[in-house]
């Protein structure tokens, strides 16, 4: 299933490497592709994303959207 999230918007506006933004949130760059290419992730994934990217848990919506 895809889902329209804002991951990488996010990511190069930090200027920011897949491979730095997986292992800030400690998930590999295989799952950042999948997370980026619009498929569905785990909360605790979610999470783990939107601290790294330093973004509050309560702005969620503003990089998934559709969640």
């Amino acid at each position: 299933m895809k889902s329209s999230n804002k991951v990488k918007e996010f990511r190069d506006n930090l200027m920011m490497s897949k491979a730095e933004l997986a292992r800030k949130a400690g998930i590999s760059v295989q799952t950042l592709n999948r997370i980026e290419r619009g498929e569905v992730c785990r909360v605790d994934t979610q999470r783990k994303i939107l601290e790294a990217l330093s973004v509050m848990v309560e702005d969620k919506k503003t990089i998934f959207p559709q969640d």
